[in-house]
């Protein structure tokens, strides 16, 4: 609905509580990529203001911006790993007038495998010294390349010793880069440690309205010991129902499995 103009972008968050139930939201910086993001830092543009006044006067918390499209905090080139850095600055001015406690990023970068972990602890050190003094906190998610390795992504966390640093386990991004399926369960798991968010994706259900790839009793039990008592975001990633159905039908399933509104 936000690619095809039939939802205004910042209509989001009283749409998703109206629609939704939700009493949080995450946003996604693409759908907002028309709109200016410029100036000083520590200053934001009028949208951002008028954003946070709808959040707001629909009683919804802003939780955190997910970023995607502003370069590689893993960039194997110094000057353009900089650069990545510099253009996701924006977003934590942003999060912080909003009040989210994150932006999330990614963990992209090339070479070996103890190369990119280096260079992606490097763009996330960086990142993470300009949150902090603003509150905020720079979560990673397993979301395609070697991050689809729950294992590495830990790794990755422990590197960048940063304290606000930490992940965003999603239930289902764990497809390799040869094609294979990784096993999201030891993936989340392994993450979990260091979560400062949960993303529950779904892509279909059978009748019963459970998922069909991913045991979501299991995965909220995986989630529940680690001692994460935080919001888990709603996350529907399938063709077969339209976008509200298919993640009222995943808010449905968290509802079952312990969660609340």
């Amino acid at each position: 609905m936000l690619k095809a103009g039939t939802l205004d972008p910042l209509d989001f968050p009283a749409f998703a509580r109206r629609t939704c139930g939700v009493a949080g939201v995450e946003y996604v910086s693409t759908f907002y990529r028309g709109l200016p993001l410029g100036g000083t830092s520590g200053s934001v543009p009028s949208w951002i203001h008028d954003l946070k006044g709808r959040a707001d006067g629909a009683g919804v918390k802003s939780l955190l911006i997910m970023c995607d499209g502003e370069g590689d905090l893993g960039d194997p080139d110094s000057v353009a790993r900089a650069k990545a850095v510099d253009s996701h600055r924006r977003w934590l001015d942003a999060a912080a007038f909003l009040g989210c406690h994150s932006i999330r990023v990614n963990a992209r970068s090339s070479g070996t495998l103890s190369e990119q972990i280096d260079r992606c602890a490097e763009g996330f050190r960086a990142l993470c010294a300009i949150a902090e003094p603003m509150k905020l906190s720079v979560i990673v998610e397993n979301h395609g390349g070697l991050s689809c390795d729950g294992e590495w992504v830990a790794s990755v966390v422990r590197k960048t010793a940063m304290r606000n640093f930490g992940t965003l386990p999603d239930f289902g991004n764990f497809r390799c880069e040869d094609g294979t399926m990784g096993d999201r369960y030891a993936g989340v798991k392994a993450m979990m440690p260091f979560a400062r968010a949960v993303s529950a994706k779904s892509h279909e259900f059978d009748a019963a309205g459970n998922e069909t790839a991913t045991d979501f009793a299991k995965m909220m039990g995986i989630v529940r010991a680690a001692g994460y008592r935080g919001w888990v975001g709603v996350e529907y990633e399938g063709d077969k129902a339209s976008e509200i159905a298919g993640t009222n039908a995943t808010r449905d399933l968290l509802l079952r499995n312990g969660c609340v509104l």
